[in-house]
């Protein structure tokens, strides 16, 4: 027996040599430094030897297929993939930085540094999770392919989820949309970043995944119809230029038809812009710019087709802020669909889908590149990580807004170009340019027309800050500057002032607790959160300190009973102790994290929501699930459950930072408790069709109506009603039922409801 395991290890030691043979070769850029990829193969091998992923493979063909997509699909080189394989073994085995190093030199020790995980949590309003990255993103600074390689160790994480139990799922997809995902966008690598969120949306919702699947499938051969007449006509002219080009064509990715689907609140057959049809082109040596030539291109084009004028996107005169660069229009197709075209050359194709910082600077080891869009980018993470006193999540919170991907040009009074994200104010505009004109300024002259500091920006204003030595900065700008930059900016004037109150704050509770012949300790401060529902100690001394809670009811909070209802709750919520057992080991995936909870966190990561659990949890005001609803259960400090919905921006922000508190959760049948839900109407206005439909509401036994609200303008009518209802399987029969009668055009449920006794 023990000959036979030993057989089966070598055969698959064999298959990863192979891969490995396999991947050199097909790599050019690695074969001059093949010894020292070898060489870091075989120190790796040897450290991860009798290890397995949770998928029963052998460990090591994780790091080799991570070193695959560094090398093949981001296209670095002999460092990068050195560190691809050893990026694991500082933190799962015995071998240390300082052999790393004296191995392979600082440059590999140091990404390798990079790449590895924390160990512990350091204070009680720590999250592992947001420490992990921060860590990330120091050594980014210094050398981004640190990011890249994490890049692809989450994405061959997320191919290979299928391994992992489901409430990791949901919590390693969440963090990959939340974060990893808009990190690929904002570097260029536009493949990547499309794999991740399709990856994200399988394990989020695989049942939405699936069906979107099947509907492409179905769908593909029709497709390819409308692009190949549209493309035949195009190759003849282009042939006649001689001109050298490949035309691809794709639908849109599953992930970006679904978020197209949710905001405009559309079925699938209203996405109309399904299909991408992309001209990837030699430029001619002729002199020509490669602008000029692309646009001749698109002249081609619209010669042949309608084009859409709202539809023009021209990155090839203005590049986005991750270097990609191409002529986006969409035309009508002769079967009347709309189809999209972009027009790039070689090299704008391989920036687009490998990224600009892999295909320029970081290629391997070239220092000699000019500073382009990414260095700017580095450089403000670089600035907002030396606001040293900010807690990790307030610091995801920051580079989550740093990430920005849809961009807007503002112009300063000498007509300088910036670039700012979407909804920036005259504010965020001041601080870009300098943090003391962020501090003193007191309005804005915007296309020579004054306006307010709160003023929204749109691309093409021209705008002159105005600054007064007497204006301070006030704590309520908070409540309308959107870039991380002035967010930090503004929260550092105001962290001393925190840091006073809550020192205050403590004397204050101590002083008091000392009138009572009682210290200041774990249990009192449990009991103080519980009783003013705050979520951590700080906060409640700020609280204290600042004076918004006075203590008056001390003495009720000191005699409030700790009783063990919440350990009941569990019992309830959780299922029997038989199905409660699971090792919470993350393998190599980034989950295993977060802050440290006064409470304990059950064994069983799945939550049954039945009748008889109610009081075990609550609906989350963000996004008012109901049950039928894909939701997770995000456990508070006091133990208690919030239940929000899976595509939830909160929810997604709170598995990406707070993802130890996340498990799963699934409704059962629910007919005991009604839930608000909203329903909205339109159609064709005739006479007594509200009668009509509030007729056949009123006929659906497990549906209550509380309000109707209709408005009819110009033969259409629009409106609102307010609904009682147990889950989504009743809702959707009664959409059904509405969208029978004559008239009806569309019902949708607006997402917001709430729990109902």
């Amino acid at each position: 027996m023990a000959d036979s395991i030993i057989n089966i290890q070598e055969e698959e030691e064999e298959i990863a040599r192979r891969r490995l043979n396999d991947l050199i070769e097909e790599c050019p850029q690695l074969q001059k430094g093949e010894a020292l990829i070898r060489k870091a193969f075989e120190l790796a091998n040897e450290a991860h030897r009798g290890m397995r992923r949770k998928s029963g493979e052998l460990y090591i063909f994780h790091p080799i297929a991570v070193s695959r997509i560094v090398a093949s699909e981001i296209g670095l080189g002999v460092t990068s993939v050195a560190a691809a394989l050893l990026h694991d073994v500082v933190e799962d085995t015995d071998i240390n930085l300082t052999d790393l190093e004296s191995l392979f030199g600082p440059k590999v020790a140091s990404i390798v540094d990079g790449l590895t995980k924390l160990e512990g949590v350091f204070d009680q309003n720590a999250s592992l999770q947001a420490e992990n990255f921060r860590k990330l993103l120091v050594s980014m600074i210094e050398d981004v392919r640190v990011i890249l390689i994490k890049l692809a160790d989450r994405l061959h994480n997320m191919r290979t989820l299928d391994s992992m139990p489901e409430h990791k799922q949901y919590r390693i997809a969440a963090e990959t949309l939340y974060i990893y995902a808009p990190i690929a966008h904002r570097l260029g690598l536009f493949a990547v970043k499309t794999e991740l969120e399709d990856l994200s949306l399988k394990y989020e919702h695989p049942q939405v995944y699936k069906m979107l699947e099947e509907k492409l499938k179905t769908n593909e051969a029709d497709y390819q119809t409308i692009i190949d007449s549209i493309a035949k006509p195009v190759k003849e002219r282009l042939d006649e230029r001689g001109l050298q080009y490949t035309i691809k064509a794709r639908p849109k990715s599953i992930y970006s038809i679904w978020r197209k689907m949710q905001t405009k609140n559309v079925p699938f057959e209203e996405i109309y812009d399904i299909l991408a049809m992309r001209i990837v082109f030699e430029p001619a040596d002729n002199g020509m710019a490669e602008k000029t030539q692309c646009w001749g291109i698109y002249s081609i084009l619209t010669d042949l087709y309608r084009p859409n004028p709202d539809r023009l996107r021209d990155w090839v005169s203005t590049p986005k802020a991750n270097g990609y660069e191409a002529l986006h229009t969409t035309i009508m197709s002769p079967s009347g669909r709309w189809v999209e075209v972009q027009i790039r050359t070689k090299r704008m194709d391989e920036i687009a889908e490998r990224g600009y910082a892999a295909h320029w600077k970081y290629k391997e080891d070239d220092d000699s590149a000019e500073e382009n869009e990414v260095d700017k980018w580095i450089a403000s993470i670089r600035q907002m990580l030396e606001n040293v006193d900010s807690n990790s999540l307030e610091f995801l919170d920051a580079f989550k807004l740093n990430l920005f991907t849809s961009e807007i040009m503002i112009f300063t009074p000498k007509g300088e170009v910036k670039k700012m994200p979407v909804d920036s104010t005259a504010l965020d505009f001041a601080f870009e340019i300098h943090s003391n004109l962020g501090y003193h300024c007191i309005g804005a002259k915007i296309n020579y027309k004054l306006e307010p500091i709160s003023h929204v920006l749109k691309s093409g204003d021209q705008v002159e800050i105005i600054t007064s030595e007497k204006q301070q900065p006030k704590y309520e700008w908070l409540d309308f500057v959107t870039t991380a930059k002035a967010k930090t900016k503004i929260r550092e004037v105001f962290r001393e002032e925190r840091k006073e109150a809550v020192s205050k704050g403590e004397q204050i509770i101590t002083e008091r607790l000392q009138e009572k012949k009682l210290a200041i300790n774990a249990r009192i401060i449990k009991k103080m959160l519980s009783f003013y529902h705050i979520s951590n100690k700080e906060e409640l001394l700020y609280q204290v300190g600042k004076g918004a809670i006075s203590l008056d009811n001390l003495d009720k909070v000191l005699t409030q009973k700790s009783s063990n209802k919440w350990i009941k709750m569990w019992k309830i919520s959780f299922g029997s102790k038989d199905n409660a057992e699971e090792e919470d080991d993350d393998d190599d995936y980034e989950d295993d994290s977060s802050d440290p909870a006064p409470t304990p966190m059950p064994k069983n990561k799945n939550v049954v929501l039945s009748d008889e659990a109610t009081q075990s949890y609550s609906i989350a005001p963000c996004c008012t699930p109901i049950p039928g609803d894909d939701v997770v259960a995000y456990v508070e400090e006091n133990g208690t459950m919030t239940l929000h919905a899976r595509r939830c921006p909160q929810a997604i922000k709170l598995m990406s930072s707070m993802g130890n508190r996340i498990v799963a959760a699934q409704w059962e049948s629910h007919k005991v408790l009604s839930y608000l839900v909203v329903i909205e109407i339109a159609g064709i206005d005739r006479q007594g069709i509200v009668s009509e439909l509030t007729k056949t509401i009123s006929f659906e036994q497990n549906v209550k109506m509380r309000s109707v609200h209709f408005e009819a303008h110009d033969g259409v009518f629009a409106g609102s009603i307010y609904l009682y209802i147990h889950n989504t399987d009743d809702l959707q029969t009664l959409i059904k039922k509405l969208l029978k009668v004559k008239g009806v055009h569309s019902v949708k449920r607006k997402e917001k409801s709430e729990k109902a006794e």
